[in-house]
């Protein structure tokens, strides 16, 4: 089975942690196969065998853990998942920039008073949806301007979170 691993804040900002090469490696270490890397900041895809995400999740994240001295965050999705992520998108048709628009991969569900709070935000200049393990967000600011952008997830929800934007996120299904 094809997964995809997400990695959260991986050589971003000109810091590079972590060699993509290097990671790959690891990866093939673990008995995955087919192992793929996209751009530079912790997209890796792989194939094995049909396997419980949160198991994988663990695995990788001991492994760098080991292999790197680094504690990173870990989000495992199938590409199937991520099929889904894409067909589900509620803001469809809303938007004229892939940059526009970011998902949020998220460790676990949310609870639904923490669903509520995201809720809350929406503004015309930031469209928050949750499906799953899955935050959409539309924005017509910056993500750097927006509150998902100023660390709300971290600071409020308190819940492994990943992001990606929809030109990365439609990338990764095709790989």
């Amino acid at each position: 089975m094809r997964y995809v691993a997400l990695f959260r804040g991986i050589n971003v900002g000109g810091n590079t942690m972590i060699k993509m090469e290097t990671l790959r490696a690891t990866f093939s270490a673990l008995g995955f196969e087919n192992v793929k890397s996209y751009i530079n900041s912790g997209n890796l895809v792989f194939d094995t065998a049909k396997t419980d995400d949160g198991k994988l999740a663990k695995k990788i994240h001991d492994a760098v853990k080991i292999d790197f001295a680094k504690e990173i965050s870990i989000m495992v999705r199938s590409i199937a998942e991520i099929e889904e992520v894409i067909a589900n998108n509620p803001y469809e048709g809303q938007f004229e920039n892939d940059k526009e628009m970011h998902v949020f991969f998220l460790g676990t569900e949310l609870s639904p008073e923490k669903e509520q709070m995201l809720r809350d935000l929406n503004s015309d200049a930031e469209l928050i949806s949750v499906n799953g393990r899955t935050i959409y967000c539309l924005l017509r600011i910056s993500i750097v301007d927006s509150v998902l952008g100023k660390g709300f997830i971290d600071k409020k929800l308190r819940i492994p979170a990943t992001a990606r934007n929809w030109r990365t996120v439609k990338k990764l299904a095709g790989l």
